[in-house]
């Protein structure tokens, strides 16, 4: 039982992710939908040579220690893979997920141009966020290479493990490993303020402890970039409060106010063609409005508002919004549309042309609306705005 060859298969099938267990043929993630392999079923033996093939001694001691291991794998001529080993019901089970060899650039993610923005900060945190397997770490590792392509600043990474390997440019970029490089998430980010960044990239804020960091590194003057599993803007907002005890929800929603830059929300839908899926994104982009709507309690509601009428202005967006332009432009069917949405109902009455009572879907006219808080002028509308001006 050769783990190359699965692995070999598994590019070859175009798939995102393998799963092998106990009782059952290796399966691959195509498209979203696992499709298993024609072949007799793993059993425990089979495991246990794959699990000699994928890891080395140091990785052999961990897992024996905690039971599961987080590890990074290259094969020559298929490129690297992030790998997951854990015991299920007393045995093995395994999944890899393909990273492709070249980093992505961000023009061909077919992602909002307001993206590309985000990547010209020069301080703030900018969060990617979705659930697994919807685009997080290629979104992340396309705009790490805009940067080092466009800006003479140096870059540190966090990441467990490292995915995409990123060579230097008009910058530079230190990427460190949890595990190989540094103890731990904790151990690292408590001296990486020391180290000179400019940007600072965290693999995934899974705690308060690097909550806290990410928020303190882009309070003093650095642009921060991470990921975090949340499925849509206002949840992520609630997710890293909940980080935190209730004691400290008013420091805490005072630094996310005034150093949030933008949240990036991603699904991955199948697309009309049914041999490829296609980007759904939410688009938050920090300002005046919503950090004041972000410091009072009352008014998180009112964030959802704001992304359907700062369109034009800010670039924001909702997931309907963008699952409806797909479905217009026949990137995605309806009941994909359907299936992902949040209402439904709304895209569904705009797509036969009917418009819904909460019209969530349609850009509202800025220059006199309430959201916003005043009244803008023609000149205002027109004249170039910086959404991410403190």
């Amino acid at each position: 039982m050769e783990l190359s060859q699965m692995l070999t298969e598994m590019v070859d099938r175009g798939a995102s992710d393998l799963h092998l267990k106990v009782g059952r043929a290796p399966s691959y993630r195509v498209c979203g939908d696992l499709k298993f392999a024609e072949m007799e079923n793993l059993n425990l033996e089979d495991m246990a040579q794959l699990f000699k093939q994928a890891l080395d001694e140091n990785q052999r001691i961990e897992f024996e220690r905690s039971k599961e291991v987080d590890f990074a794998l290259s094969m020559p001529g298929l490129g690297r893979f992030r790998g997951n080993i854990f015991m299920q019901r007393g045995s093995l089970g395994m999944v890899f997920r393909h990273i492709p060899t070249e980093v992505p650039n961000l023009p061909d993610l077919s992602l909002p141009d307001v993206i590309d923005t985000f990547t010209e900060k020069s301080r703030g945190l900018v969060l990617v966020t979705g659930m697994t397997g919807s685009g997080k770490s290629t979104t992340l590792a396309a705009m790490v290479k805009r940067i080092l392509e466009k800006r003479p600043v140096s870059i540190m990474t966090i990441e467990d493990p490292v995915e995409f390997l990123h060579l230097d440019g008009c910058g530079m970029i230190t990427q460190r490993e949890v595990g190989g490089d540094t103890v731990s998430f904790s151990t690292a980010l408590k001296h990486v303020l020391r180290q000179d960044p400019d940007v600072l990239v965290i693999g995934e804020i899974r705690d308060a402890a690097t909550m806290r960091v990410a928020l303190t590194a882009a309070d003093t003057g650095h642009l921060v970039l991470s990921t975090l599993h949340t499925t849509d803007a206002v949840q992520t907002i609630n997710r890293m409060l909940s980080l935190f005890p209730p004691d400290q929800h008013t420091e805490i929603r005072y630094l996310i106010a005034h150093n949030l830059s933008g949240i990036i929300s991603m699904r991955l839908v199948q697309s009309t063609d049914e041999q490829s899926r296609v980007p759904a994104t939410e688009i938050l982009v920090g300002c005046s409005t919503v950090r004041e709507y972000m410091q009072d309690p009352k008014q998180m509601a009112r964030i959802k508002d704001f992304m359907v009428e700062g369109t034009t202005v800010y670039g924001t967006r909702t997931f309907d919004m963008s699952l409806y332009e797909l479905c217009k432009s026949e990137t995605i069917s309806l009941d994909e549309a359907l299936k992902h949405a949040t209402h439904p109902d709304e895209i569904r009455l705009k797509m036969t042309g009917i418009e819904g009572a909460e019209n969530l879907l349609q850009p509202m006219d800025m220059t006199s609306s309430p959201i916003v808080g005043q009244q803008k002028t023609e000149n205002d509308i027109f004249e170039p705005i910086d959404p991410f001006q403190t």
